[in-house]
Order: C-alpha cells, then sequence, then structure tokens
C-alpha cells in the first residue's frame, strides 16, 4: 500500500510539536538557549560528551592514547546530556557552534583550541601525539579516505535509517526502504574492504576503526535500532568479525564506558576524571547518578 500523499507547504513552518523522540531538542535555530559555563578539570584535555557512536570515537581514542603511555591524553570527560538540551549552553556553543556532542578543549596550547566535530578531533589528536595514522602518504591517505567515508556515511545511517526506522513517529514505507537499501549497501562496502584487510585501511588499527567501528560495530550486534534481523546483519561476515576484535582492545572497553548513562549499570561511567575511575565504581555510587 502506498504512503499518504504529502504536498509541501509553499513556505515551511516549523512545528515544535512534530518530530519523533528527539522533538524536543530538534530545531531550525542555532545559539544557545541559556547562559551555562562548562566545567573545566585538572587536565590539559576537556572532553564534553555523551557515549552515543559519535561520542565514543572521542573516548575510545583518548584510552587508546593512554594505553600507548601518552601521559598528555589525560583527561576530563564530562557529561552532556542532550536529551535535555545542555549542548544549547552558552559555554558548549562557544566550543561548538553547532551544537553536538562530542566538543573538546585542549589547554596544553596557548591560548587553548577548541576541537569539535568527531572526525576533527580523531584526526587532531592523531596529529597531536603522532599515533593511529600512519606517516607514509599512501597509508595515511587510505585511512583518511575511511575517515572521511564514516563521516560521510554515518549521517545515512543514523538520520536516516536510525530515524525513519525506529525514531519517527510515523512508520513509512518509502523512507524505510530507501535508507535499508543504503545501509545495506554500505555494510556490503565494509564487508568487502574487510576481507581483504584486517582493519579497514589495511593491516594496521587506525583512526579510521575508531571512527567506523562504534557506529556500524553497534548495528551489526544489534546494539542501535535493534535492527540486526532486519537488515540480516550476521551475513556480513567480515564486519562482524572485526567488530569482535576491535571489541575485546582494553582501550576500547574503558571508552566506550565513559559518558554512558543507560545499560547495565556496570557499562556505565557518566564521568571520567582520572584512570582510577574505571576501577572505583561501585554500585551505590552509580545508582546515585541517575
Amino acid at each position: 500500500m502506498s504512503d499518504p500523499t504529502y504536498t509541501p507547504p509553499k513556505v515551511w513552518k516549523w512545528d515544535a510539536e512534530s518530530g519523533g523522540r528527539f522533538a524536543s531538542i530538534n530545531r531550525p535555530i542555532a545559539g544557545p538557549t541559556h547562559d551555562k559555563e562548562l566545567p573545566v578539570g585538572k587536565h590539559p584535555i576537556q572532553l564534553y560528551s555523551l557515549a552515543t557512536p559519535n561520542g565514543v570515537k572521542a573516548t575510545v581514542m583518548l584510552e587508546e592514547l593512554l594505553e600507548k603511555g601518552h601521559k598528555g591524553a589525560e583527561y576530563d570527560a564530562w557529561l552532556v546530556r542532550i536529551t535535555e538540551g545542555d549542548q544549547f549552553g552558552s559555554g558548549f556553543v562557544k566550543v561548538n557552534p553547532n551544537s553536538k556532542i562530542p566538543a573538546m578543549m585542549d589547554h596544553s596550547v596557548d591560548p587553548a583550541v577548541r576541537i569539535f566535530e568527531s572526525g576533527s578531533i580523531l584526526l587532531y589528536l592523531a596529529e597531536k601525539f603522532g599515533e593511529f595514522l600512519p606517516q607514509d602518504l599512501v597509508g595515511r591517505t587510505e585511512a583518511l579516505n575511511w575517515l572521511f567515508w564514516q563521516m560521510g556515511s554515518a549521517p545515512f545511517l543514523g538520520g536516516g535509517f536510525g530515524h525513519f526506522y525506529a525514531y519517527a513517529p510515523e512508520k513509512y514505507e518509502y523512507p524505510i526502504n530507501r535508507y535499508t537499501m543504503e545501509v545495506k549497501r554500505q555494510l556490503d562496502v565494509l564487508d568487502r574492504q574487510l576481507a581483504e584487510n584486517r582493519y579497514i585501511a589495511g593491516d594496521e588499527y587506525t583512526i579510521a576503526d575508531m571512527a567506523i567501528w562504534p557506529w556500524y560495530g553497534a548495528l551489526v550486534k544489534n546494539m542501535v535500532y535493534e535492527a540486526a534481523e532486519f537488515l540480516q546483519t550476521h551475513t556480513y561476515t567480515n564486519v562482524v568479525r572485526w567488530t569482535d576484535e576491535v571489541a575485546q582492545r582494553p582501550a576500547v572497553k574503558r571508552g566506550r564506558m565513559v559518558n554512558k548513562t543507560w545499560g547495565d549499570l556496570s557499562s556505565q561511567l557518566h564521568e571520567r576524571h582520572d584512570a582510577s575511575d574505571f576501577e572505583l565504581r561501585t554500585q551505590d555510587k552509580l545508582e546515585n547518578e541517575q
């Protein structure tokens, strides 16, 4: 059966009541909605985020750098509750005028530098510390090919498929079919690449893996949208193999916990200010953070 026809009006007007699950934080204008300064901790790097796929990219990268012994990568991770509009506070907007997580400040330089957009954060940290990005021209270019592939592809997965399949107030056949086809094509792109390579950009684990894994790894493991059966994600065997391997890295295990506020309490670390925070979590502390 065909979907009802929608005829766009001559002039679009914002209906604040529409938009599905995230209607309360979607709006057609930028800028702050309220005054609120951001907290600043003791470390040079200050991260303001939430453990969505984009947020996990940053925390995994920082934990990977610490795993390699880069003490300068110590960081404070502050929780930004996007469903409550924290990203529209004046302090956050100064760091990221686009009001999206993650956003980061590096106070190790003077003046301090702001970094926003998850791909930019990954590239900034890779260049700052000289890790997870090959130094040779060919290897570097291949890793960046896939980093930018993710930045261009994930909106079709999240804002496209994820929205219409899982979050939209109505389910319509055309957009779901359109974005399902695109997401399955993307999974096939990854599966073919990983059939010939251990990691996304070759034999070396890079920021390309850190960018792609939180989105597509979560998808094939049914951790987002509850769509694994619908998409038959188990058939992308090379993506599943790579997903499982990356998930076993100690830094990835830690990084995916930071700024997480859902799921089992044992998987959550609402804020991270020291490496010991991972060991000091207690049931009472986690319950009090709710």
